[in-house]
């Protein structure tokens, strides 16, 4: 990896923590190169503008959640116990305290749902991706004679995905000590009215 390669990664390693905090519009140009010990046009000489940084701090944290959520759980056994990696892994990911912040993609749909842009183009697009992969794994499930034969699938990944956002509403702004007992137990809910009638 190049020098330059390396330098990009710390910034946006570091504008992701920043901004899981602060949201991507907190996140300061110059707070970030003082951080880093760069010139705000050493680091802007890496993006075109706050915009291009907003985004590829959006695909850094895409390729880690991929890599930390979603490519663990498909080494699971399709079905049920894929659902339930990626259920587990997604929690962790929003509890991870190395970004204190949460998960920045729920921070960043706040932010930017009225918002045009780049920026919102392509946390809507990476959001409907991840909703896919649920239902996708919900589908796996029906194949395996896991779940019922009738099971709207984007109907399941549309209820799992709110329960991790309850998740990350109960749990960080609530600091509900019981958030994740209640996340599971409504997971478990669903799974059991999603569940094949012999």
């Amino acid at each position: 990896m190049s020098k330059g390669e390396v330098t990009r990664q710390r910034i946006l390693a570091r504008a992701g923590q920043l901004a899981s905090q602060r949201g991507l519009q907190g996140l300061s140009i110059g707070e970030l190169a003082s951080d880093l010990g760069l010139s705000k046009s050493g680091l802007f000489a890496h993006f075109g503008s706050k915009e291009d940084l907003d985004v590829e701090v959006l695909k850094a944290s895409s390729a880690r959640f991929e890599a930390n959520v979603i490519k663990p759980a498909l080494r699971a056994t399709r079905g049920i116990p894929r659902l339930r990696a990626l259920f587990d892994h997604w929690l962790s990911w929003i509890a991870d305290p190395s970004f204190p912040g949460g998960c920045l993609f729920l921070a960043a749909a706040t932010e930017l749902d009225d918002r045009e842009g780049k920026a919102r183009d392509y946390l809507a697009g990476s959001q409907r991706q991840f909703l896919g992969v649920l239902a996708k794994a919900a589908r796996m499930a029906v194949e395996q004679g896991e779940f019922d034969p009738a099971l709207d699938c984007d109907q399941f990944a549309f209820e799992m995905f709110s329960i991790a956002l309850g998740y990350n509403h109960n749990k960080r702004l609530l600091r509900e000590r019981k958030a994740e007992a209640r996340a599971r137990a409504a997971f478990d809910r669903l799974l059991e009215a999603s569940a094949a009638r012999s």
